[in-house]
């Protein structure tokens, strides 16, 4: 399942890394992968906190964490019987450091929150969402 979310963050990460490289005041700032993904991790809105909180996902800096250092190790998640048994047994601990590996592979600047707010939607959020546009533009 991590490897799926670490998906979603690297999805995300990519639409946010578009958008920056189309802004000709941020181009220069030395912005990366790394400096979005601090900002999910480590400068979370409040807003999106309870978000996650109320679906559940209390330890949800962990989570992305993790889940962007199994989307770093694999392509494709691995079959079981590719996998050592310590590995699995303590596939958090490696996930851990493959994330700790990534984010410190260069620097990167750390973006001010109040500079850079977002918010995360669930997929049936985002699909009303649309819907309700979709159906303003038409009327």
């Amino acid at each position: 399942m991590l490897f799926y979310v670490g998906k979603d963050v690297f999805r995300w990460i990519d639409q946010c890394m578009d958008t920056f490289r189309r802004s000709p005041e941020l181009t220069g700032l030395g912005i990366s992968e790394a400096s979005f993904t601090h900002l999910l991790i480590k400068q979370t809105p409040e807003d999106v906190a309870e978000k996650l909180k109320t679906w559940g996902v209390i330890e949800y800096a962990r989570i992305f964490a993790r889940s962007v250092g199994i989307f770093n190790q694999f392509c494709e998640p691995p079959p079981q019987d590719l996998l050592q048994p310590d590995y699995l047994r303590s596939y958090y601990r490696y996930a851990d450091y493959a994330y700790t590996c990534w984010r410190d592979a260069k620097k990167y600047p750390v973006l001010p929150q109040e500079q850079f707010p977002f918010t995360l939607y669930a997929s049936g959020e985002y699909t009303k969402m649309l819907e309700e546009q979709w159906k303003e533009t038409v009327d």
